[in-house]
């Protein structure tokens, strides 16, 4: 009994560690992702000109989907914002649930990255639950043979986004998805109790195992900026440059697309 009773802390402990192993393993996906999107981005590329004035970005590394004539499918994600020093925050973690991702036949895993571009849009995502095309317009990259021919986004749409599967970049119908909090991850990457707003706005826990990813995400819109294409003069463009300063540490700061 005793021997039993002395076990229980160690079996606690190794379930914890578990539990954030997995995490980390989310937050190492999102990273290889972040990289994996925005490898070959030019300083014109859309998505570039989407990260620069993103107040927030929601990764989703491995998107699971089977259909046969209505699509389906799940995967976890994280949620990071930009403060007024441009620094990122750690990540927050959510499930993402779709019944219907277009008719298809098959199944594919995809990489989706959505850039946050709006208050709305990220006051929406603070919630436990949020539901593509009721709490936020959305917009995807329709299909297309690259990153540059996407025409995803108008004026105003509070979330941008693109997904890549095998290599194509393709047109994601997610109207109706959900994406849910993952209270019990975000409990265990961070060893207590906290919501997204503790995580991405008032940014009051770190965990340097996601140190990578923030990393990552100012490195490759660096890259893409500097990535003058064949025939450019190697003048930086405003295109390509943040057209409206971060929001102040806390808050939320509307930004609006340039002109397509």
């Amino acid at each position: 009994m005793a021997a039993a009773l002395l076990a229980l802390p160690c079996n606690a402990v190794m379930a914890a560690t578990a539990t954030m192993e997995k995490e980390q393993n989310l937050v190492d996906r999102a990273t290889l992702a972040v990289r994996d999107i925005f490898s070959g981005a030019k300083s014109t590329s859309k998505i570039t000109r989407y990260l620069a004035q993103a107040r927030g970005v929601i990764v989703c590394p491995s998107v699971f989907r089977m259909s046969i004539a209505f699509g389906g499918g799940s995967g976890g994600c994280v949620l990071l914002t930009r403060d007024a020093r441009g620094s990122w925050s750690d990540p927050a973690f959510y499930t993402i649930t779709t019944a219907n991702f277009g008719l298809q036949l098959g199944m594919q895993d995809a990489e989706i990255m959505m850039f946050v571009m709006t208050d709305n849009g990220v006051q929406s995502l603070l919630d436990s639950q949020f539901k593509f095309g009721a709490d936020a317009g959305t917009s995807f990259a329709s299909s297309g043979s690259g990153i540059e021919s996407g025409t995803a986004g108008s004026h105003n749409t509070d979330i941008m986004g693109v997904q890549k599967s095998k290599g194509m970049f393709a047109g994601a119908a997610l109207g109706g998805s959900k994406l849910k909090v993952n209270s019990p991850a975000n409990r265990a990457y961070y060893n207590q109790i906290v919501g997204p707003e503790d995580i991405v706005i008032s940014m009051r826990v770190n965990n340097p195992g996601a140190d990578p990813l923030r990393s990552a995400l100012t490195e490759v819109l660096t890259a893409a900026q500097a990535n003058v294409p064949t025939g450019g003069t190697g003048t930086t463009t405003s295109s390509s440059q943040p057209v409206v300063q971060p929001a102040q540490a806390g808050q939320v700061h509307s930004q609006d697309l340039p002109s397509q």
